[in-house]
């Protein structure tokens, strides 16, 4: 999926080569996977610690030009309509050249309750709108209600602007991560492509996401609806509706025999799994841990995270 990414940004006519944000932890897979499609990293700025999607992204602002134009795109995301994307961004770039922070609306097909919505404005644009609100995860009524009243898309995490566009609505909305990753990249230790931003300072970065830092906040934001088949795999349920399923409906990976099973994504990296007579599950067994949940509540992993930091497990 890293590659998959990578590669909508790969025509060097129109793109420069990209610069990846990651954990230390991943590096060298990083390095070996954009190495195998021919598009090695310009940098590769590895966070010591994550801090979520604001501070990363100023990481990011900070090592670019600031007239660079920034096509920020998270690695677990799915887009099957690659020409719809292209349509998408020649609409969002005149904005972001104008120094719009621009966001892309993925158009709902279903009342989602795991993604937060966009609530479009005025036009600013032909296909282009002004949000008029970000609003959060909602329950089911309220996403039947507005998949049923239209003018409102998924937030799907993909943005275009300008890297002083962006640099300068930190420093007006949240200059406490402005203020940390510019001193960790100040103190940073490079060797070659990789760059090490200083823990110390970067640590006294806000945990905070750009949407609640800077989009939900600034003036001039837009948002580019589009239909190009995406889906976020950063969920098992999404992941069992984009796998190969057997013909009782599940998807299966590593060493699983299930016997009269059905509609459940079962994964193991470590023991065999023997699931019997189940439906609708998820199992997911790594050497150290084993999680099983009720499909469709996939989002509640971030729940079981919490409580295992709590009890630093």
């Amino acid at each position: 999926m890293l590659q998959q990414t990578a590669l909508r940004a790969a025509d060097p006519a129109r793109f420069e080569r990209p610069l990846v944000v990651a954990s230390a932890d991943h590096a060298a897979q990083i390095e070996a996977q954009l190495g195998e499609i021919g598009l090695p990293p310009a940098s590769l700025i590895l966070e010591p610690e994550g801090r979520n999607t604001a501070p990363a992204i100023a990481l990011a602002a900070l090592s670019a030009r600031p007239d660079d134009i920034l096509l920020v795109m998270p690695s677990d995301h799915l887009i099957a309509d690659l020409a719809a994307f292209e349509r998408a961004l020649a609409t969002a770039l005149p904005l972001a050249i104008d120094d719009y922070l621009v966001t892309f609306g993925i158009a709902p097909d279903r009342p989602e309750t795991g993604y937060g919505y966009i609530r479009r404005g005025e036009p600013v644009g032909e296909g282009a709108f002004r949000v008029e609100r970000f609003v959060e995860k909602p329950d089911l009524a309220t996403a039947e209600a507005y998949l049923a009243q239209g003018g409102f898309d998924w937030n799907g995490g993909i943005f275009l602007f300008r890297a002083e566009a962006f640099l300068d609505a930190l420093e007006a909305l949240a200059p406490a991560v402005l203020s940390a990753s510019r001193a960790s990249l100040a103190a940073q230790r490079e060797d070659g492509i990789r760059i090490w931003p200083d823990l110390r300072s970067f640590a006294r970065a806000p945990v905070v996401s750009i949407d609640v830092a800077v989009m939900e906040k600034a003036e001039r934001v837009a948002v580019v609806p589009v239909e190009m088949g995406w889906s976020d795999i950063g969920s098992w349920e999404a992941l069992h509706q984009l796998g190969a399923r057997d013909e009782a409906g599940n998807v299966i990976a590593g060493r699983v025999v299930a016997i009269d099973t059905r509609d459940c994504l079962i994964r193991s990296e470590g023991p065999v799994i023997v699931p019997i007579g189940i439906d609708n599950l998820v199992i997911v067994a790594t050497e150290r841990a084993v999680l099983i949940l009720p499909r469709g509540d996939s989002q509640r992993v971030k729940e079981a995270i919490e409580f295992l930091q709590k009890s630093e497990r």
